[in-house]
């Protein structure tokens, strides 16, 4: 019959030391043992079989590691074992995934679901890229994103952000975020987006209209002034074009000669905002300008590129720095603006019906019965309109007191 072990006592482990040169093994019960090395470091080991064969794990270090500590881990593997479970490949199982969430680090799952937006414009990941580099991830980055807290990713990156006066900017790197823990929450990374509780943690963000003039007689004065810039032609033309085609500046600066078809006078692009096509009639006036700048630039795909570099369109400041070089400040006019203008004027003085205003701008409009409009409704009645502004705004530069006459579409 063998001899059965007497359980140690804490007194006992403390006071027991290795006076031989080989390690000593003092048993506890049930595979528990304290292991002595000739240098007198203590650590618990559990010897169990498993398939047949005899297996040794480590539960740690002596005193980090109580008798008491060691006796707990001791009855979880033995529990294991009984159930077919090997505790070594548990733990194994374990380190893994801890090794896996340390991987895993904010800036790796950023970086992961940067590089699938594949369908936004240049500048806006370059925006992004931007945010992370300034804001978050010299706060977050490092931080394996499982770990990150709605408090933490509040103070360390929000906050100062708000301290800093650049309300509207927070509020797009919250988003930015939350966007990065939902690709997360998608690829299994973590479990869910930790920004929905930062709902109502952010100071409410006035956000005022773009600064555009509606006035006729301020706006001749302006458009004078952009035909008597004396700039770049690149920016002059740009600048031209902005009034007649009121589309957002990101737009108008990305224009590809290839989306030009000057045969039926339409420019056709797409919109990543809204993530469809879309169509612009160019009226006589805007074709004229587009032919006299094609000499300059035909050898490059952009319309309007950089002067620095053909590869790549002119920046998103060029347009307004040439307004303020004109002497109008950002209170004033904008080019996002000249949407505002064109939305006023075309309704209010060319009285043009509001549908087709709305879908030039690549609004959302939506008919009677609640479906979006197709991008090439109405088409015919904007090509019109588009001329009707054009000859509008050369009457407003040459001091014209009569407004280009509507011509009625058949059917309206």
């Amino acid at each position: 019959m063998p001899k059965k072990t007497i359980p140690l006592t804490d007194v006992q482990v403390r006071n027991a030391k290795n006076t031989s040169a080989k390690e000593l093994k003092i048993f506890d019960g049930d595979g528990l043992y304290l292991r002595i090395d000739r240098n007198g470091n203590k650590g618990w080991r559990f010897k169990y079989r498993f398939d047949g064969k005899e297996k040794r794990m480590s539960f740690g270090t002596y005193p980090e590691i109580s008798l008491l500590d060691a006796r707990n881990y001791r009855t979880e593997a033995r529990s294991l074992v009984a159930k077919g479970i090997d505790p070594l490949k548990v733990r194994e199982n374990k380190n893994q995934q801890i090794k896996s969430t340390q991987l895993n680090t904010f800036k790796k799952i950023a970086i992961e679901w940067y590089d699938n937006q594949t369908d936004l414009a240049d500048t806006t990941k370059k925006l992004h890229m931007r945010r992370f580099d300034k804001d978050i991830f010299p706060a977050i980055g490092h931080i394996p994103i499982t770990e990150l807290t709605p408090n933490f990713v509040l103070v360390n990156v929000l906050r100062p952000m708000e301290h800093r006066g650049v309300g509207e900017m927070t509020a797009r790197v919250k988003s930015i975020i939350s966007q990065v823990f939902r690709y997360g929450v998608a690829c299994g990374y973590t479990e869910h987006d930790i920004t929905t509780s930062l709902a109502g943690s952010l100071k409410k963000v006035v956000r005022g209209h773009r600064a555009a003039i509606t006035e006729p007689a301020e706006l001749a004065k302006l458009l004078r002034s952009i035909d008597d810039y004396d700039g770049h032609k690149v920016v002059k033309h740009a600048l031209q074009l902005a009034p007649l085609l009121f589309v957002r500046p990101g737009e108008l600066r990305a224009m590809k000669w290839d989306e030009i078809d000057f045969e039926n006078s339409e420019w056709r692009y797409y919109i990543t905002k809204t993530k469809t096509e879309h169509i612009v009639p160019l009226g006589s006036q805007t074709i004229e300008i587009l032919k006299s700048i094609r000499p300059l630039t035909v050898s490059s795909e952009f319309v309007f590129p950089s002067i620095r570099s053909v590869a790549r369109p002119i920046s998103d400041n060029t347009l307004n720095a040439a307004l303020r070089r004109m002497g109008y400040t950002k209170e004033e006019v904008t080019v996002h603006g000249f949407r505002a203008t064109a939305r006023t004027l075309l309704d209010e003085v060319l009285h043009e019906r509001v549908e087709h205003i709305e879908h030039q701008l690549a609004h959302s409009v939506k008919d009677p019965l609640g479906r979006a409009y197709n991008r090439t409704k109405h088409l015919p009645e904007r090509h019109k309109m588009m001329q009707l502004w054009a000859d509008y705004l050369d009457g407003l530069k040459s001091g014209a007191k009569v407004i280009p006459i509507r011509v009625n579409i058949k059917g309206e």
